[in-house]
């Protein structure tokens, strides 16, 4: 239950600045100073037998005060957070295993929810100001995932960890809750309170989560002493994680399953990531939906992907506690699902034109399938090096949030001049190559295989060296040998 609330509020604080933005800046009107009409309005005359999802006045609402940020300003700001996460996903896993996963969490939502809730201070100040509280909230939450997987990597026995990958969905949740929410206190109260009330949520759960999670069964002050005993046997197979190690970069390096988890993990970010800033725009500006039934309905793909990623994270259960798959033919099986499927159904949504109706349903069925993700790259960190989960998945995390700022770049450069769906089919094209490709490159490459270098390396300067916990009973010549 933490670990899917975690992810709800990561997200919360990542995507917040996307629906708040739009009530702080001053809208952008055609010349004759109205308000753009949408190509598909164009087409076809009305978006639905309804007029009410098409906005039809050029009255501003107030929300607050509107600033005159440009496009490209705003790009910058939604940036920001992804340029602060690729630089700390990768030393976030290692903290987390070195200092435990529990106090960083810790600390980066309590840092975040404070730099959250000053948010309209900064904004008022200046615009670079905000650009760098929302840098560093991504720096405080690219440690994050890490951490969850570490946590996970200890308590999870191997036969469930299907389940807790699955609860990582908490993050398509907090898309779905946070969009409408922020809304809705925006419509009554104003923008500055959807930061404040973003900010007080985040440190609220952050007491919680300090009462009722430890780094590990033998850290928890109220588990059963038969429930220890059970995890402990299960994990005690592959993990070590009570031996002090360094993470084995250059063996990650060079290690072919690996890479090919980093291109499969970056297929899946760039689909997720590119519905996530494109989206909403993309029913907006094209399909002509007002912000309410666009914060509503960009959405809903993000509720797909959450109940698709439980449904196929107990199938992933089920198969291997029944052994009828290996985990490698489970992982490259599942990929059909995680990303071809979803590219495909970009491929079709160019077919369509302005059917409102059938876009809305692929874009869902395309997010929806992705969850199948919770059995394939999600999980397939924990697979390669159980000992080292957080370090991997912090890795591949850092290259897959540069899709962050990578495709919103190319969606602002094609859509630059025009607005219209010949753009969008080029946009949609290339997501769907960027998910297909990927997914065949793990098939080839990809493994779900415990790695050679999962075995943790202890840390001792030398035989005088005080001896870590846990390796009272290895003798130096070994650690040598292993050094």
């Amino acid at each position: 239950m933490m670990v899917f609330t975690c992810t709800l509020f990561l997200y919360m604080l990542r995507i917040n600045l996307s629906i708040i933005i739009l009530a702080m800046v001053e809208p952008v009107k055609s010349n004759n100073n109205s308000v753009f009409v949408p190509e598909c309005k164009k087409i076809t005359g009305s978006l639905t037998n309804s007029s009410e999802n098409v906005d039809h006045t050029s009255v501003v609402p107030d929300y607050g005060v509107r600033y005159p940020w440009d496009g490209k300003l705003q790009g910058i700001m939604l940036g920001a957070y992804f340029w602060g996460a690729v630089i700390s996903a990768i030393p976030g896993g290692a903290l987390a295993e070195r200092f435990g996963p529990t106090r960083c969490t810790t600390i980066s939502f309590v840092g975040s929810g404070v730099l959250t809730m000053v948010g309209p201070w900064t904004a008022s100040l200046h615009p670079y100001l905000l650009i760098g509280s929302r840098f560093l909230i991504g720096v405080l939450g690219g440690v994050v995932y890490p951490c969850l997987h570490c946590l996970i990597s200890r308590w999870a026995p191997p036969e469930e960890k299907g389940k807790f990958i699955g609860a990582l969905m908490g993050a398509s949740l907090g898309t779905v809750v946070t969009w409408p929410l922020l809304g809705t206190v925006i419509e009554h109260l104003g923008w500055q309170w959807a930061f404040y009330g973003c900010g007080a949520l985040v440190l609220l759960w952050t007491f919680l989560w300090t009462m009722c999670v430890a780094d590990s069964p033998d850290a928890h002050s109220r588990i059963s002493e038969e429930e220890r005993k059970f995890i402990l046997e299960k994990l005690s197979a592959v993990n070590q994680s009570n031996i002090k190690k360094l993470p084995p970069y250059k063996a990650m390096a060079l290690s072919i399953p690996f890479l090919a988890l980093i291109i499969l993990h970056f297929g899946n970010l760039w689909g997720l990531f590119f519905l996530m800033t494109a989206g909403p725009n993309f029913m907006s500006s094209v399909l002509g939906f007002t912000l309410g039934h666009t914060g509503f309905l960009a959405s809903l793909p993000y509720l797909a992907r959450l109940i698709f990623g439980f449904v196929f994270g107990y199938l992933g259960d089920v198969i291997t506690r029944k052994g009828w798959m290996g985990k490698t033919t489970i992982r490259k099986s599942f990929v059909v699902f995680s990303h071809f499927l979803p590219g495909i159904f970009l491929f079709a949504q160019t077919m369509i034109g302005c059917d409102i109706s059938w876009s809305i349903v692929l874009i869902t069925m395309s997010l929806g399938m992705n969850g199948a993700a919770t059995i394939t790259n999600l999980h397939n960190s924990q697979d390669l090096a159980p000992n080292y989960a957080g370090t991997l998945y912090g890795i591949i995390n850092a290259i897959g949030s540069t899709t962050g700022f990578i495709s919103p770049a190319i969606v602002g450069y094609l859509t630059a001049e025009h607005n219209g769906l010949d753009q969008w089919h080029i946009i949609f094209y290339i997501g769907g190559s960027v998910y297909i490709g990927c997914g065949i490159v793990f098939c080839i490459f990809g493994s779900g295989n415990v790695q050679p270098w999962n075995d943790p390396v202890p840390l001792v300067e030398n035989k005088n060296s005080s001896i870590p916990d846990g390796v009272e009973n290895i003798a130096f010549d070994d650690i040598e040998k292993k050094l």
